[in-house]
This record gives C-alpha cells, structure tokens and sequence, in this order.
C-alpha cells in the first residue's frame, strides 16, 4: 500500500509528505476552536457558558461554506486590493496552492485560518452580544474582512508586492480579529455592572480558570500547527526551517508566561494567574509574523516585550479606556498581533529576503511593516465599525437588561445551566449590590457579579409599629422573599426606601407547584426543572412587618407567573456573637 501511494504521488506531481504536513497543520488549527471556546467560557461566567461554546461552534460552521463559496476567490483571486472572484473555490485557484500540496488540502488549511480570525471577536464581546447579532458579523468576517486584507498579505496583493512580511497570521487573523473585537466591544458597552458610577473597573471574575487554563495548553499546542505547518512542505530547506518556527514559537509563549509571572509578581504583590495564562497566548501571537525569520534569542526578547505589553495593555483598554474586554482578547490579539508585525521590521535575520533594523537591514522592512500595519487596522475598523453599526440600529447588537442578568444560556438557548449535575455551580452567579447613594452594602456571599443598581421610588403608606412580646421587648419578625433575579435591584432598593438595609441575598435553585417552564434537551422535555431565583432575607423589629411586604409586592409585581413568594417567620432571639448582645440590640450595627 505505501509504495502504490508513493508511486501514485509523483505520478500526479504532488508530495506526500506535504500534503500531509499541510493536512495535519489544518487539523491542529481546527482543534484551537476548542481552545479558544475553554478560554472564553473558564474567563466569563457559568450562566454564559453555552452561549460561547454555541459562539465559538458557530462561527467556524457559518464560516466553512462561506469562506468556501465566495472568501477563498476573493482571498486568492488576480487583482492588487482586491482578489477576482473566479467562483466557488475549486480547481480554478490550482495554482494558488504550493508546490505538491493538492488543491483542497490548500482550501481547508486557509479555512481554519479564516475561521480563527473570526472567533477572536466572540471573547471580547462576551456575555452581552445577542446571538443572532454574533452570527451576523461573523459570516461578515469570513465573507470580505478577512479574505480581502489577507489578499493583500497572502494572496498576491499589493503588500506582498511590497516585502510585507507576516509568516503565520499575527497580522491578518490576529491583530485582525484583535481590532474587530475592539470594535465591537467599544461600541457594544460594558457588561452591566463593570464600571462603578465614577468609571472605577470592577473585576467580573470568570467562573473557572481550570477551564481558562485546558484553553490556553491546547492553543498552545495547536500552535505548533499554526505557525509550524505554515511552511506548507517539509522537504528541502523547509525541513530546517520547521525546526527553527517550532523553537522560535515555543520560546517566545515561555518567555512571554515567564515575564508576566514577574510582571504581576511585583505589581500585584502575587503571580496573576489569568493574566499569565493571557501572557502565554500573547507571546504566541507576537511571535506568529517573525517566527520563521528571528532567532532564538530574538524571539526570547519578543517574548519579554509580549509578556509585558499584555498587562499594561490589558488595564489601559479596562481601567482607562473603559472597554470592558472579557477575556482580554483586544490585549492578547491587537496589541500583540501589532508588536510581531513591528518584531519582523526589528529583528529579521534575512530569511524573509531582508534584515530588520536591529540586524543590521535599515528601516526599510520596519517602514513596510508599519504601513501593513496601519492598512490592515484602517480596514478592519472601518469596516466593522459599519457592521456593528447597521447590526445595533437594525436587528440590535446587544441582550436586553433582563437577558444579561439572567444569563444568555437561558435566554437565548433555554438552558437553565450548562452544568445541569452540579446544581450548586450556580452559586457561582451570586449577585452583589451596591447602592450608590446609600451607606449600607448588601453582603451577599461568594459574590462575583455586581448588578448596576435600578433606580425606583417604592412609596409605601404609615403603618403601625408590630405587637411586642409578652413582656414588652420589641418583635423581631424575619421576611423572606424569592424573586427573580432581574428584580433584585428593584427590591433592594424599595427596602432600603423604608429604611431596611440589613439583607442577605442568596442564588436559589426551585420551582412552584406549576413545576416551571419547560426545559428541553435534545428535543425531549427536562422533568424536573429548578430555576433560578434570588433569595432575599431580612430580620426586621422596629419596621413594621406588612410595610415590607407590601414594599417588596409593589417592588417584583409583574402580573406573570414567577413573580415570587413572601414567607414571614417569628424570631425567638437573635444574638451577636462578638458582644453576645441579644434581641433588638444585637440586630443594631456597630
């Protein structure tokens, strides 16, 4: 069998080896589409959990066919700015294919590319882009954004007329898709909740950086098939130079992981796990333009500046800019996709047919960087920003209020959880709340997603001070509520109108006796079905009991079914464990 292949090859004129080099490099950036899919999920929170996983599907499957009937002919067709089109990609583009590689082995290694380029946008975007919106612009991307500036690097157009140089992608996919999902983020919004009302960021933590971190080793590793299969041979000098984009590639990632360990070490006073996970990808995007024309050492030292520039990057777009980037997408692909294309103009050892300014070349390779650069972010910007604006003013670009704070699992795909075995996950969803104009805080336990307040005057009439007990000390009553999740702020802040401001809130699992709405998995109906609600505690004594109920009533009535139930309880004692006060006076703050 191998000899009739063998045979069967160079009859056709086609290698074998790089055929299957090319194949395995296809299937390898396939695989980063699960990388980048734990990435975003591990970074953002569990009640957004299928919402990207469907994303990060759906982008490479709405992309395929595209990129196949109309991308691949613009990417490669004859023309400097923009390619041809000649039709569906077939044997017409033959020759656009490297020396003995077969045509579709070509096709399906550019479409992983294309697809890639796309997903960047997903991260960045995160946790409030409606999904029908997210479809949208990512057919855009893989039907004219990316084909037509990686024409003009990788297609024969006007800046690889020039010497551009970018081996793998850290300017055509990376910074590419970075500058998309800055973008769209900038004009998508912050996440409800990311910015206090003086613009101070607030930290949304993901709710699993073992997730983040499977993302991150399997990108990685994928990316020896990235930038190592980029070669598209591996025959004659392409055999040492596999090597040398494997070493380049590898050490740049641990340089960069290794810098920003320190990094955060100093400045944070302990090693940032997620930003050192960040720092890892960062250093593999900067090295992805020069890998093939830098050396070890030069490729150590791009990895420094990436380790670096990731973590003042990421703050400067969170903390001044005020773009809330989820994943740090903008920081790991834009800003690093621009250093390896300004890294080629640098630190190129001549392999690229010329020499950076560091090696002795001059300026003229950086110079021809630096207008790449530019071109491809004009363009990206550009457009985009058209999409998402057409997109917002249309059909709309981002979830309502309601569906954000609620999650998009469960507003887009029904999903009550997408970690339907581990009920008590969605603790991880507690809600904190900080009312901006009042002293008191409502302390809510294992909080990780801040709620922006809505303002409401709740007006309740006079009402008579409860019984007191038998022997005359004051009544102590405890209330509580449970609500849906979206009436939180509602709530809180009716009861702080009557002056209740000691609360517990707690994310609940339940249904009523109406069981809930349907849920359904693979067509079939979901039995037993808890959802999501918010449970509300307060131990009240001089307030009168019915003032909160009839203030919580006037707070969550919408007249549908959910609205939620009160339950009130008589309190026997109440003691403060630090001053062992009891009663009344142990319910008073310090």
């Amino acid at each position: 069998m191998t000899n009739t292949v063998t045979v069967l090859a160079e009859s056709t004129g086609f290698s074998a080896v790089n055929t299957i080099w090319v194949l395995l490099g296809a299937a390898l950036v396939f695989f980063m589409q699960a990388g980048f899919a734990m990435v975003e999920t591990g970074f953002t929170r569990a009640k957004n959990a299928g919402n990207i996983i469907m994303k990060n599907l759906m982008d490479f499957c709405i992309g395929t066919p595209l990129f196949w009937l109309f991308g691949f002919g613009i990417m490669f067709g004859d023309g400097k700015f923009i390619g041809a089109y000649k039709g569906i990609a077939d044997s017409t583009y033959a020759s656009a294919a490297p020396d003995g590689v077969p045509f579709f082995a070509f096709l399906i290694f550019q479409t992983v590319f294309c697809a890639t380029a796309a997903t960047i946008v997903s991260g960045a975007m995160a946790e409030r882009t409606k999904f029908i919106s997210y479809c949208i612009y990512s057919a855009i991307i893989s039907l004219l954004v990316y084909p037509i500036e990686a024409h003009w690097i990788w297609g024969g157009g006007w800046l690889a007329d020039l010497g551009f140089h970018d081996f793998a992608g850290s300017t055509c996919v990376h910074m590419a898709g970075g500058v998309a999902a800055f973008v769209g983020a900038a004009i998508l919004g912050p996440r409800i909740g990311k910015y206090d009302k003086n613009g101070k960021a607030k930290a949304i933590p993901g709710h699993s950086l073992t997730l983040g971190a499977l993302g991150c080793f399997i990108l990685w590793f994928c990316w020896f098939g990235f930038n190592g299969a980029s070669t598209t041979s591996m025959e004659g000098d392409a055999i040492p130079l596999a090597g040398k984009v494997f070493v380049t590639t590898n050490l740049a990632a641990a340089v960069a992981t290794i810098t920003t360990m320190i990094f955060t070490w100093i400045k944070y006073k302990k090693p940032d796990v997620s930003m050192t996970l960040n720092a890892s990808l960062a250093g593999l995007v900067a090295i992805t333009a020069p890998c093939d024309t830098v050396s070890p050492v030069s490729a150590a030292i791009i990895g420094i500046v990436a380790g670096i520039l990731v973590v003042v990057g990421v703050e400067f777009i969170d903390q001044v800019l005020k773009i809330d980037d989820p994943v740090g997408a903008c920081g790991v692909h834009m800003l690093n996709g621009m250093w390896g294309t300004i890294a080629v103009g640098l630190f190129s050892d001549g392999t690229c047919g010329e020499k950076g300014l560091f090696t002795g070349g001059g300026a003229h390779l950086l110079g021809i960087q630096l207008l790449g650069m530019v071109s491809v972010i004009a363009w990206v910007a550009i457009t985009m920003t058209i999409v998402f604006q057409i997109i917002k003013h249309t059909i709309g670009l981002r979830a309502s209020e309601q569906e954000e704070i609620l999650g998009l699992d469960v507003t887009e795909h029904g999903l009550v959880s997408s970690y339907a075995d581990f009920a008590p996950a969605m603790s991880q969803a507690m809600l904190s709340y900080t009312k901006d104009d009042a002293k008191s805080v409502v302390k809510v336990d294992k909080s990780t997603e801040p709620v922006v307040p809505v303002e409401k005057a709740i007006k309740v009439e006079s009402y008579a001070t409860d019984t007191p007990s038998a022997d005359g000390t004051p009544k102590m009553t405890k209330v509580a509520i449970i609500c849906k999740q979206q009436k939180l702020n509602d709530l809180i802040t009716a009861l702080e109108d009557i002056d209740v401001t000691g609360v517990t809130v707690t994310n609940v699992l339940g249904c009523g006796m109406q069981k809930g709405q349907p849920e359904y998995y693979r067509g079939a109906v979901v039995e037993t079905n808890l959802l999501p609600k918010v449970k509300v505690e307060v131990v009240i004594c001089k307030v009168p009991t019915r003032a909160v109920i009839d203030a919580a009533k006037a707070a969550l009535y919408t007249g549908h079914i959910g609205d939620g139930k009160i339950f009130v309880y008589n309190i026997e004692n109440v003691v403060k464990i630090r001053t062992n006060e009891e009663g009344y006076d142990a319910l008073q703050d310090d």
